[in-house]
């Protein structure tokens, strides 16, 4: 058996032992509740034990494993304190982190991609990845003209690796899904699947952070490292130092939070109206915040990775803009109408539109006011009143649609809404929105 066949098998056969692990600990936590321990402390422990594995198995995968670990742990602030806890450390190592390739392997591929005499392109060259993630790593380097770049190079073998694994975790939803209370885990696998060819071509990932790094190369406030050459599965960038957004969120002041909260939301709509295309892996190991001497208004955001993109050439739809004004306005018949209208109210269901504006008033609370706070405890009650059976939301909730065309969108949204809970940033949401959102402002 061929290395990589046995190590596909290894990768498969510890994916499909999560949920027979998850079941065994359950069993023995019933056996030591029937002995007399407290319920609530088995079950931290059984939660502390789970979380290990689980994160542990993620972890170690370089292919789509490792990818749905990333893409969850930005919703890490949805979760209950009590789960949230024994997940948070496990699932935010898996933003920056991955099991490193073999010098050799790396000196083969680069050799395969830029020719046996690749050394001349560089004047340094490190061995030691930088950093690695779930189809590459990045190693640093000097270019022959004396920059400093980022050379990500490819997993051999990566895109079978995703597919593989995104395919064994598809079958393992029902078990993963309580992880994450109100969110649907197989539409969320689905997408990553339909990604993965972008994703694998660096040519495109090129294209869009050169379109990226050429918008942004004047702005007092994004910054994007220019592309300094692709070919095959190996692409150089220019290398962007700073504070890793991960960092932030661990021991950042009050005030490092805020800004990086400001830009991340200015990013996220200001990127699709100046460049067309939507940044759609909002983690925060693809973050960085870029702090000079001067004040912290002139801090930058540095962004990093557009293997993942949505294309829209008109920025995003002016339909979410004219609706959440209308929200605001409170005109639920005019909010009603255009939600039938783009389909996320189908044909056949009739709602009540006072019923539907309830069930949106706390989601879109933080765009209605000058300055809002997001906090991990804002994120739990929204996803608490989503989630809970018994509330009036989750019945409604589960009668709206979300159309194919606002899938991404729709994810990159919430995820960049979770990391600013992490962040606990107080943001000027209703400011971006005014400047970069199709049809928020009037006029």
């Amino acid at each position: 058996m061929s290395d990589m066949p046995r190590k596909a098998v290894s990768r498969t056969a510890r994916l499909a032992a999560l949920p027979l692990s998850f079941a065994g600990r359950a069993t023995i936590g019933l056996g030591k509740r029937l002995g007399g321990r407290p319920a609530d402390v088995v079950a931290a422990e059984l939660q502390q034990q789970t979380a290990e594995q689980l994160f542990s198995t993620l972890g170690r995968l370089k292919g789509g494993a490792m990818k749905f670990g990333q893409a969850m742990s930005v919703f890490e602030s949805a979760l209950p304190e009590e789960v949230a806890g024994p997940y948070r450390a496990a699932l935010t190592k898996l933003q920056d982190s991955a099991p490193a390739m073999p010098v050799k392997t790396v000196h083969t591929v680069l050799t395969e991609q830029l020719g046996p005499d690749w050394r001349e392109n560089f004047r340094e060259f490190e061995d030691t990845p930088a950093a690695a993630a779930s189809i590459g790593q990045v190693h640093r380097a000097v270019w022959h003209d004396g920059r400093a770049v980022a050379v990500k190079i490819q997993y051999p073998g990566a895109g079978d690796a995703l597919l593989s694994d995104l395919s064994q975790l598809a079958r393992l939803a029902k078990v993963l899904g309580p992880l994450i209370p109100g969110m649907d885990i197989k539409p969320l696998i689905a997408e990553l699947r339909e990604r993965v060819s972008e994703e694998l071509d660096y040519e495109l990932e090129a294209k869009a952070q050169a379109a990226h790094a050429e918008e942004f190369a004047a702005d007092a406030d994004i910054a994007v490292p220019g592309v300094v050459s692709q070919t095959g599965t190996v692409l150089v960038t220019e290398w962007m130092d700073g504070t890793p957004l991960s960092q932030v969120i661990a021991g950042g002041s009050q005030a490092e939070r805020d800004r990086a909260g400001q830009l991340l939301s200015r990013f996220l709509f200001a990127g699709p109206s100046r460049t067309g295309l939507l940044h759609a892996d909002p983690h925060p190991g693809n973050f960085r915040l870029l702090k000079t001497d001067g004040p912290v208004e002139s801090w930058r955001l540095g962004v990093l990775d557009f293997g993942t993109v949505d294309r829209l050439p008109g920025g995003l739809p002016a339909p979410i803009g004219v609706s959440l004004r209308l929200a605001l306005a409170g005109d639920a018949g005019a909010v009603y109408r255009m939600l039938r209208q783009e389909g996320f109210v189908r044909p056949t269901i009739t709602l009540d539109p006072d019923a539907v504006l309830d069930y949106l008033r706390p989601i879109i609370e933080p765009t209605r006011v000058e300055e809002f706070t997001f906090s991990r405890e804002w994120m739990r009650s929204q996803a608490a009143r989503i989630a809970d059976p018994r509330s009036p939301a989750y019945e409604l909730g589960k009668q709206l649609n979300l159309p194919p065309s606002y899938l991404l969108i729709h994810r990159v949204t919430l995820s960049t809404i979770g990391v600013l809970c992490q962040l606990g940033a107080t943001v000027r949401l209703h400011e971006e929105l005014t400047e970069w959102l199709p049809g928020f402002a009037k006029g």
